[in-house]
This record gives structure tokens, sequence and C-alpha cells, in this order.
């Protein structure tokens, strides 16, 4: 487990790094002093609340979570406690493409209740879906602000509805994983793949579907206000238009990094959150740094550091037979 803990946090760190240089080549190309004033200039007051605004996104889609780990049945042995512990300790792979690293969680709940990764896998699948057409109704509210985002928006919309429609009917899926099977590696990996359908179809039926959805929309909503809060600690006047804004900047510039498959969407996400906050709300550039780099530390990086947190006290809790590496995990699984 030593060895497996030291590996996640090496690429953590090597993340980090790179979300440094990224913010540094930022700050420097809106000058780095404009920027430090920036930085001095903001009420750091505030802090407390975008901090608690994070956390209430934390908390409501560790419920979502929770709620899905208790429809598929696969919470016998795993308390409220324990969940929320795996929960968090799968954030710290938030900065990997997709977040689809987030999948840590179910290797981790294997571990305490042995259920099957192909069972559990599907939750984090779900997760992202539903967090995805959050983002896109929060980027809905203020489409009228930025026209040119039309067509990835209805692009998004369609790419979204089609993958519901696909996993909703179940002969479609059945006609593509026979033609899946008959690939060279397709038959060893087609019985997993029923298995993730089956516990996906559960979590898509439109009763789980809304309601999950309806909870991201909140959730991710809090984070919105978070930002608005950032903007208005840096000295913008505070207004039912610039909410809006930073609503439409944000969930755009988070589904923009979600669909370039980058780490933690890094360099998508801050590239088109500074130009958006120039463009929309009419910034200047080193104030709209400022905003970019600080909803990424108290959204991004400050999950991230309390998903290491968690991961260190899942160590100490369950010790080293507890967490072993995913590639021994899925071995394990074959057996």
């Amino acid at each position: 487990m030593t060895e497996t803990f030291k590996q996640l946090r090496g690429k953590v760190l090597t993340a980090l790094g790179l979300g440094l240089a990224i913010m540094l080549i930022l700050s420097l190309s809106s000058d780095l002093r404009q920027v430090g004033g920036s930085f001095r200039g903001f009420r750091w007051l505030d802090l407390p609340l975008v901090l608690g605004l994070t956390a209430l996104n934390y908390l409501l889609r560790w419920l979502k979570w929770d709620y899905y780990l208790r429809q598929l049945r696969l919470g016998p042995g795993v308390s409220r406690r324990e969940s929320a512990l795996i929960f968090t300790a799968g954030m710290v792979m938030a900065v990997t493409p997709g977040k689809v690293g987030e999948v840590f969680k179910a290797y981790l709940l294997r571990q305490i209740n042995g259920t099957p990764i192909s069972k559990s896998a599907p939750i984090v699948l779900v997760e992202r879906l539903t967090d995805g057409l959050a983002m896109l109704l929060l980027m809905g509210l203020g489409l009228t602000l930025y026209p040119p985002a039309r067509l990835a928006f209805l692009a998004l919309v369609l790419l979204s509805g089609l993958g519901i429609a696909i996993l909703q009917t179940e002969p479609l899926f059945d006609q593509l994983l026979s033609w899946f099977a008959r690939l060279p590696f397709g038959q060893r990996l087609a019985p997993r793949l029923r298995t993730m359908y089956a516990s996906a179809k559960t979590l898509l039926a439109w009763r789980i579907l809304l309601l999950s959805t309806l909870l991201s929309f909140i959730s991710w909503g809090f984070e919105c206000w978070a930002f608005f809060a950032i903007l208005t600690g840096l000295h913008v006047a505070g207004s039912g238009l610039l909410f809006l804004q930073a609503t439409f900047i944000f969930a755009a510039s988070t589904l923009f990094g979600l669909v370039s498959l980058l780490p933690g969407g890094l360099g998508t996400s801050e590239v088109s959150s500074t130009g958006l906050l120039m463009a929309l709300v009419g910034l200047e550039s080193s104030v709209a740094t400022t905003a970019t780099i600080m909803i990424r530390f108290c959204t991004l990086w400050f999950g991230v550091a309390l998903g290491l947190l968690a991961l260190g006290w899942f160590k100490h809790r369950h010790g080293g037979s507890a967490f072993s590496a995913p590639e021994k995990a899925e071995k394990l699984e074959e057996r």
C-alpha cells in the first residue's frame, strides 16, 4: 500500500506542478505584477464562504454517490462514514483525464465488502454523466450571453441524449455488445461489459436519472455561487447579471475541460475561464486571471487535497492489505 500511495501522491504532485505552470504562464501573459496586486486586493474574509460553498457541492455529490450505492444494493458492510471516506478519497483522482480515474472508488469499495469492480464502476460513469447534464443546464441558463457557445452546447446535448438512449435501449446495446464480442479482445471483456451495463441501466432509469441530475444541478450551482463570491471579493460589482455570467462561465469552462480529456481539464478550463471573463464581464486580464486561479484552487485543488487526506485515513483504517493497486485488484477479480 505504501508504494501505491506514494505513486498516487507522485502523480498528484506532477499534476499540481503542471497546474502551477499553467497558472504562471497565465499570470505572465496578464502581467505578473498586476495579478499579484489583484490577489492582495481580494477580500480574504470571503474565502471561508467560497470554501464552504465548495464543501456543500462535495456533500451533495457524496449523497448522490451513496444513493447510487444503495440503489444497486452494493452497500452491505459500508456505513455512511465509510461511504463518505471512499467518496472523498476518490476526489484525489479528479486530476485524471475526464475524471475517469475516480473509478478508483470502485477499487476501495471492493476492499471493504468485496463488490466486483464491474458492478460498482458504472456508478462513477453515471456520476460523470449526471454532472455533465447539470453543467449543461447551468450553461444553458446563460447561453444568450455568448452565442458562439450555442453550437458546442447543442452538440453536447445531442451526444448526451444519444448516449442515454443507447444505454436505455437494451436490444440496441445487445447488438453493439454482440459486435464487440467478435473482436479479438472483445470476448474476454464482453461479460464485464454486460455486468457494467446492468448496473448502469438501473441507475439510468428515468426516476433515478432525473433525481440525481437535479441533485447535481444544485450541487454544482454552489460552486457557481463560489465563483460569483470570488468575483465580488475582487471588487467586481455584484448583480443578478454577474451571477448569471459567473454561472455560465464556470459551467462552460468546466465542460470544456471535461471534454478536452486533459487531466483535470488543466489548461483548457483556465484559458476558457479567463477568456470568457474578459469577453463577457469585461474584466482586465489580470483580474480575470486572478479569479480563475482562485476558483481552480478553491474547487479542483481543494478537492484533491481533501482526497489525499481521506486516502491517508483509509490507509490508516484498513492497512496495507486493504489497498491494493488497481492492476492487482483487477487480476483478483478475474479469478
